[in-house]
């Protein structure tokens, strides 16, 4: 079994897909940071100066002033402004993907398509002639 572990590790599928995680990670956090320090600000400035990591709801009942003073409590929230950040970052992180996935499949296809065939075989001799040739200059075959 331990064989086989290691089998499986070096094997080419095993580390691209390791790389790919830890690439993923990275990547989603540089989107994060790109929705919370610049798009959420102007949005949230639009929007009458709304700081949305800030937004809760205390289900103690009670009012605290920030984000940080609900934590310092260890009160219960609903912290929907993070979720609305995370929703943001979601949907941004899969747009990109998405289109990496399309311009990666549009070169797939480009390596499918073939060029038309240049050469045949001649039905004689079957050597490669030129797709134009009416005559087999290796063995004379009209064709």
């Amino acid at each position: 079994m331990l064989k086989e572990f290691k089998k499986f590790l070096i094997k080419g599928n095993a580390v691209d897909m390791a790389v790919g995680f830890m690439f993923g990670a990275a990547f989603a956090s540089i989107v994060k940071a790109l929705v919370n320090y610049i798009i959420m600000p102007p949005i949230g400035l639009l929007l009458g100066k709304v700081d949305f990591s800030n937004l809760f709801i205390a289900l103690d009942g009670k009012k605290y002033e920030s984000m940080a003073a609900l934590d310092k409590a260890g009160a219960p929230a609903i912290k929907y402004g993070l979720f609305i950040n995370d929703l943001i970052s979601f949907l941004i992180l899969g747009f990109i993907i998405f289109m990496m996935v399309k311009i990666i499949n549009s070169l797939h296809k480009k390596e499918e398509v073939q060029a038309e065939p240049t050469t045949k075989k001649c039905p004689e001799c079957a050597m490669e002639i030129p797709i134009e040739a009416k005559i087999c200059p290796y063995c004379n075959v009209k064709l």
